[in-house]
């Protein structure tokens, strides 16, 4: 089999890569949910690619990216859900219909006579998806209600304050960012008490709640949440760095150093930092 521009060629990969007996061991034991983590890393690196402006990177990971849909397709397809084609027939249609001022007739000639025209769409989109799920006897819906317009399918980070900045729309929030870290400390306090009580489930969910006051808190500060985390994990990186490279300048190596040894380093680091302003 050799490399192609056609589409089809990958379809025919994932398909051999499936097919029992012949087919990849690791490819036919994995299922949506396992898969899934890949589909999200592979939209990241997409987004660090358009960031870096690396376009032989962006080439490569959007490639990565849609073998991932290829491969949730034919896990549908082997299920007897949906193929790839179904993919592609739905959101060509939903492409379509939401621009008829595209092609077909409409009088939408101004961009906000458009946004008017894709709300409505998408509302008679709502109503015909909401009879689908019903007839298929599925009745929880993270779509409906207020929050139903924020997705899910975020960064958990981006959720929380999507959530947060849409319930703040109807009164649902703190007045001062005061409370908010009277809140912070009661949930540190309930992190450690289900810590000391050895309940991993209770651990997460308190861990989770922590997280979520922390990202409030940074919403009422107006400092965005992922932002945030993105600059500590750049900090992270540049004075862990540090550490590798002055243990490699003594000879030393990370995995023999002791984390007293890694510790002067990291502080040594934060010390340089602190003299470049």
């Amino acid at each position: 089999m050799e490399a192609s521009k056609d589409i089809s060629r990958l379809i025919e990969i994932m398909a051999a890569l499936r097919t029992p007996v012949t087919g990849c061991p690791w490819d036919l034991e994995q299922d949506f949910a396992s898969i899934k983590p890949y589909t999200i890393e592979e939209a990241y690196e997409v987004a660090d690619a358009i960031e870096r402006n690396d376009m032989d990177d962006l080439c490569e990971e959007l490639g990565d990216l849609l073998l991932q849909v290829v491969f949730h397709a034919r896990m549908a397809e082997e299920a007897g859900d949906f193929a790839f084609g179904d993919v592609v027939e739905a959101v060509t249609r939903k492409m379509i219909r939401r621009h008829p001022h595209v092609f077909a007739r409409s009088d939408a000639d101004t961009p906000g006579a458009v946004k008017i025209q894709w709300d409505e769409i998408k509302q008679e989109e709502k109503r015909e998806r909401a009879e689908r799920r019903a007839a298929r006897g599925i009745t929880e819906d993270f779509k409906a209600g207020f929050l139903g317009s924020v997705h899910r399918s975020q960064p958990a980070l981006t959720e929380a304050l999507k959530l947060q900045e849409r319930a703040a729309k109807v009164g649902f929030d703190w007045a001062q960012p005061e409370p908010i870290l009277d809140k912070i400390e009661e949930e540190v306090r309930e992190l450690r008490e289900a810590l000391q009580a050895g309940h991993p489930e209770k651990v997460s969910d308190e861990l989770g709640d922590l997280i979520f006051a922390m990202v409030n808190i940074g919403r009422h500060v107006g400092s965005d949440p992922e932002n945030a985390l993105r600059g500590t994990n750049t900090k992270f990186r540049r004075r862990f760095n540090h550490i590798e490279t002055e243990l490699a300048k003594s000879g030393e190596s990370l995995e023999a150093a002791s984390l007293e040894r890694m510790e002067d380093l990291w502080q040594a680091a934060k010390a340089i930092e602190r003299q470049l302003g």
